[in-house]
């Protein structure tokens, strides 16, 4: 069993200037506990996340309930994911796993039980379950009313797009749709994606602005310009979602956690910020 270091990362800090609603949701983390190895394939974990640590961000944003996201490090081991939700519990807690078509029923059942609602397809490096094997997890899901949280480059649309189109459950559309670089937000594939979003299944999450954007913060004018477009067009199918603990990019570019919440000042009216941070999450996770 590796030692992994405890968290380093600042926990604390100014309060964003969003003024949250009560009932408001991270709808993406990750959480990195002692006793539990990274895995063959994924990313290696530089330092403890848990969810005493989460808990001190989460205070600092005013944030009350949180998604929790199978990290790419732990690959098909949810071990991690699960000791996390059994600590911060189903009533304001859910998970979204790593499942391969052939997990069973029984397990299924068993971590839907401890608040598990979701699972990831990731299709950049890493990934531990891919475009390949969408369709036939999502039909494995489905009976438990699960969505798939889907990851791409958003540049590369055209590859995944069949697919999604013939998902059948609910689905999010991850990372601001992760262009990199950017598009304009008038290309032909945010097009593609708002077509998505009114076919009724697909949500879009606000989420790690950072890990794209060309110009950066504390606006993120380039990814701003594609999220104020997306929420604009179906507000009913936004979620947010923190990133933390951002470990997708060097410590010298980790970003300021307020500043990830105070983007929706900048991109969604406060009638629309209830909705993303509160309204939606509570119909998809059924908080």
């Amino acid at each position: 069993m590796a030692t992994i270091p405890p968290n380093t990362r600042p926990l604390d800090g100014p309060r964003p200037q969003l003024e949250t609603p009560r009932g408001a949701t991270d709808c993406h983390i990750h959480l990195y506990l002692p006793g539990h190895d990274g895995q063959a394939g994924g990313p290696p974990i530089a330092e403890l996340a848990t969810v005493a640590d989460y808990r001190r961000v989460q205070q600092r944003l005013g944030l009350e309930r949180v998604v929790v996201t199978q990290s790419n490090a732990y690959q098909l081991d949810n071990g991690a994911l699960l000791e996390a939700l059994d600590q911060l519990g189903t009533e304001a807690a859910r998970g979204v796993a790593a499942v391969v078509p052939d997990t069973s029923e029984a397990t299924l059942r068993d971590w839907h039980a401890r608040g598990v609602r979701g699972a990831r397809i990731m299709n950049l490096p890493g990934g531990a379950v891919t475009h390949d094997d969408m369709l036939a997890v999502e039909r494995r899901i489905r009976p438990f009313g699960w969505h798939l949280m889907v990851q791409f480059n958003g540049r590369y649309l055209d590859d995944y797009l069949d697919g999604l189109k013939r998902i059948e459950g609910d689905y999010i559309i991850d990372h601001i749709g992760k262009f990199m670089p950017p598009v304009a937000a008038d290309d032909r594939r945010v097009d593609e994606i708002l077509r998505l979003l009114d076919h009724g299944n697909a949500w879009f999450k606000i989420c790690a602005g950072y890990e794209a954007s060309v110009i950066g913060g504390p606006h993120y004018g380039d990814i701003g310009a594609i999220a104020r477009r997306v929420i604009e067009h179906a507000p009913e199918r936004i979620l947010w979602g923190s990133n933390w603990p951002h470990v997708g990019v060097p410590r010298e570019q980790y970003p300021d956690d307020a500043e990830q919440l105070d983007v929706l000042l900048d991109w969604a009216s406060p009638e629309l910020q209830q909705r993303i941070l509160v309204d939606n999450p509570e119909a998809l996770y059924g908080f």
